[in-house]
């Protein structure tokens, strides 16, 4: 059977298949599948639960070796090793044996423990500094409170205005008693004291609690330390400080213990004796540079480790990610333990089919198996997934269709006109030459440095790349209606000599109207006559012409759109659609909206001065069309009357066509398909999929074909052409169709109202282009001398960065979003529904690019 080339007309054929695969081999099968990413397997395996799969334990396995990778890349961020990246575009990983992949988990297995090992040395060695440091830090500061109480006690104070608390009493009776030995006195009036560190977050809370607690009797003396402290468990700078607080006996020393360590306070030992204090000191310092030297040697040990692994980790996270997507694979094949064999269903691309054929071919040479693989095209009446093929070029156009929803099988796929027509709407929005030369620009940069660019991970300017073919499209789209509408930046372009002239100055009169008149049949050959800017009437003419353009451009969008469901009806053979739907549809469109685009186009081509009538409101005309049948007000040609009453009926008659010739039709069919004996092919018959090889074998009933073969292989496809098939219910479809003329009937109205925002929005981007030149460069160029100068660079940077961020992004995403409403709603709605499945095939590549983690790797 031949087949049709792929285009983006149509979804590519799809075919499913059915591979036998030996056991042996399986593993390979899939793995060049998966590189070859062109099919997509079905589950035969739905029942059974994902602990009870056969490849449950291999998965497990390589859940454990990718947590340890992750382990290894967290390792290397915090430690600042860069990660050797590599580009899937260019660098190719062979498919590893399964014995290099036990390997790959062995040698992971034992990277992790030795990493681990150090890391665990380190940042216990790591803590050990920081306690050292703070204890050096509580010597040093303690010691200095202790030497200037050996000068004077009496500056141990705990507050001149309490007379609450005694221990101030009692430092002074026996300060001034025993001047020369302070230290002798606190042991004699029993007063011991707390040394320690605590975060300076904490200290105000602290000096709180302790006060209440103790009600005051208690010294604290507490100093910063100046330099921020490393957490090692967080890896994060901590401010703290140093304190130490004195009380009387040993039970209020014990509270004070306890509520600095619920505080998170680190407490450490301090000797009264400045010569202890001295050799404290001392050994702290020593044991500092020791453990400095192995926390240097341990800190270059682990940093060779992460740098040897570094070079070589991206490529192990690519390779664990694709086995264990083949082994997540292999999980949806059943075994036939009698002929030990896998065996798969899949769909995929029929064009397709050879290159698929040759890649299993060539994995069974490459295996030396004498049992060939077998791949065999069934019949089944299972709806095929929708697979679009695209390109660089055609990619972003396709997702603005697919983020509204897929296309059926073999439906018209309105991606291939949105080519044209969203860009073309969004520059009928946009027109201005200047700013669409702009975005030419941008994109045709991130065009010309795509390699480099691709890299880039930041989110938004990710989104611009992705549609930077479409951004290209909406410029050279708005240069062209630029150049109709004669916009370059608020102004316009002299390429031509105008048709009109003003009138000579001699005959100008102070306060009276210059006015310019045709010179003679000449007329300006592209766009809009320049001379019509900066003139009064200029928005009233522009406007006028903008908006019933609009009207038209509208009406030829829709009626493209709906021509598209009568191609559906044709290619599925369901003549009901094309009289039912169709044909009545587009009556209805056309008598009215077709009328009014008719009338706009005579309209314009009469000159309503040379046959001195006034020209006729098209609005009035349309609304009293309806309200008062066959009267016209004012008369744009003979027998308008007549032929807008006919225009009318024939409008009303298709409303009771769309209502019930659908419906009743279909009843109809279907109780003649019931007097005759018929059955739906999903009611009784299956298609078999493991039939012989002779053509006739295909059309045998499937409980015939499960007799004829092994159970445990029949089990696999007795539901191969088992869909769902609703019986049919008359009231059902006929509410569905209820709505469906409902909803026709009233968006030809609102959605041709729609397409007024073309002239809406175009209209606001040129007003805004010359309010915006008005505010700066006009200013800049009434200036003169050295002043003008310097104000023509300053409002001209003003100007051009107003303009890209206003104007070129903020104006651009405004008419892309309505650009992208018209296709959305008011075109897709007359053909398409986006009900289909889209086509999911097992590829490496995609599911690496989909992979957060693999894109920051690639």
């Amino acid at each position: 059977m031949v087949h049709h080339q792929d285009t983006m007309f149509r979804s590519a054929d799809m075919s499913m298949v059915q591979l036998y695969i030996a056991n042996e081999i399986g593993r390979e099968i899939v793995n060049a599948l998966g590189e070859l990413g062109q099919i997509q397997f079905r589950d035969l395996n739905s029942d059974v639960t994902a602990f009870q799969r056969t490849f449950t334990q291999e998965i497990r396995r390589l859940d454990n070796v990718e947590r340890q990778l992750r382990y290894f890349h967290t390792q290397m961020e915090k430690a600042g090793i860069p990660l050797r990246k590599i580009d899937l575009d260019v660098d190719t990983l062979a498919a590893p044996s399964a014995s290099e992949i036990d390997e790959l988990a062995d040698r992971s297995q034992a990277l992790e423990q030795r990493v681990a090992s150090l890391n665990d040395s380190y940042e216990t060695l790591k803590k050990r500094e920081v306690e050292l440091t703070e204890w050096r830090c509580v010597l040093r500061e303690a010691g200095g409170f202790f030497d200037r109480a050996h000068g004077n006690v009496e500056e141990i104070r705990l507050s001149n205005d309490n007379d609450d608390a005694p221990l101030l009493q009692d430092v002074e009776q026996h300060g001034h008693g025993q001047n020369g030995d302070a230290e002798r006195s606190f042991s004699v009036m029993n007063i011991g004291f707390v040394a320690g560190v605590i975060p300076r977050e904490r200290v105000a809370a602290f000096e709180r609690i302790l006060w209440r607690t103790l009600r005051g009797n208690l010294y604290m003396n507490q100093s910063e330390i100046p330099e921020p402290l490393v957490d090692p468990t967080n890896n994060e700078e901590v401010s703290k400080n140093v304190f130490v607080i004195f009380a009387h006996g040993k039970e209020i020393i014990a509270k004070i213990r306890k509520i600095s360590e619920s505080l998170g306070a680190d407490l450490y030992s301090v000797d009264e004796n400045s010569d202890l204090r001295r050799d404290q000191i001392h050994e702290v310092n020593t044991r500092l540079g020791d453990l400095g030297n192995v926390l240097r040697n341990t800190k270059t040990t682990l940093d060779a480790e992460l740098t040897q692994i570094a070079q070589s980790l991206a490529a192990w996270m690519v390779i664990i990610k694709k086995e264990k997507a083949v082994y997540q694979t292999l999980n949806l094949f059943s075994y036939d333990h009698a002929r030990k064999t896998l065996i798969a269903e899949a769909w995929c691309p029929t064009n397709s089919l050879p290159v698929i054929k040759s890649t299993l071919h060539d994995v069974n040479n490459r295996a030396g198996l004498s049992v060939p693989s077998i791949i065999n095209e069934i019949r089944t009446n299972k709806t095929p997934p929708t697979y679009q093929k695209t390109n660089k070029f055609t990619e972003g156009f396709q997702t603005i269709i697919n983020a509204y929803g897929t296309a059926k099988y073999q439906e018209v796929n309105p991606g291939l006109p949105t080519i044209v027509t969203f860009p073309f709407l969004f520059a009928v929005m946009f027109g201005d030459l200047g700013h669409g030369f702009l975005m030419v620009c941008a994109a045709a940069a991130m065009i010309y440095w795509e390699k480099k660019l691709k890299k880039v991970r930041d989110e938004l300017f990710s989104m611009a790349f992705y549609g930077r073919y479409i951004m290209l499209m909406m410029g050279i789209f708005s240069m062209y209606t630029g150049l109709i509408y004669n916009d370059v930046f608020s102004k316009s372009l002299s390429i031509f000599p105008s048709a009109w002239e003003w009138t000579p100055e001699s005959d100008w009169k102070e306060g009276a109207t210059v006015n310019a008149t045709l010179t003679s049949s000449y007329r300006y050959p592209v766009g809009l006559d320049w001379m019509w800017h900066d003139t009064e009437n200029d928005l009233l003419f522009s406007n006028s012409y903008k908006m019933k353009l609009s009207i038209l451009m509208g009406w030829c969008h829709m009626t493209y759109s709906l021509c598209l469901s009568y191609i559906n009806a044709r290619h599925f053979k369901t003549p009901i659609d094309i009289w039912g739907v169709f044909v009545p549809g587009m009556i209805f469109f056309q008598a009215i909206f077709g009328y009014l685009v008719f009338t706009i186009v005579y309209k314009w081509s009469i000159d309503w001065n040379a046959i001195k009538e006034p020209a006729p409101g098209l609005l009035n005309m349309l609304i009293y069309m309806f309200l008062s049948p066959g009267k016209v007000e004012e008369r744009l040609y003979a027998g308008q009357g007549p032929i807008q009453v006919f225009l009318v009926l024939i409008a009303i008659v298709q409303v009771p066509i769309l209502l019930f010739l659908k419906p009743f039709y279909l009843r109809w069919e279907h109780n003649r398909a019931r007097a005759k004996g018929y059955r739906g092919i999903g009611e009784t018959s299956r298609v078999s999929a493991l039939d012989g090889d002779d053509d006739d074998s295909n059309t045998l009933d499937g409980r015939q074909s499960l007799a004829s073969d092994s159970e445990g292989v029949a089990m696999i496809t007795q539901d191969i052409g088992d869909e769902e098939h609703e019986e049919f219910e008359f009231s059902e479809v006929m509410i569905h169709q209820v709505i469906h003329t409902i909803e026709f009937c009233l968006n030809c109205v609102s959605h041709t109202a729609s397409y007024l925002r073309l002239w809406a929005l175009s209209l606001a981007h040129q007003q805004l282009s010359v309010v915006l030149w008005t505010m700066t460069l006009a200013n800049g160029f009434s200036a003169t001398g050295p002043i003008g100068v310097v104000l023509v660079v300053v409002t001209f940077a003003g100007w051009f960065f107003l303009t890209i961020a206003v104007l070129v992004v903020m104006e651009g995403t405004s008419a892309m979003l309505h650009s992208l409403r018209l296709h959305w709603v008011e075109a897709m709605s007359k053909h398409f529904m986006g009900d289909g499945i889209p086509f999911e095939p097992f590829s490496f590549r995609q599911m690496l690019e989909e992979d957060e983690s693999a894109a920051q790797i690639t």
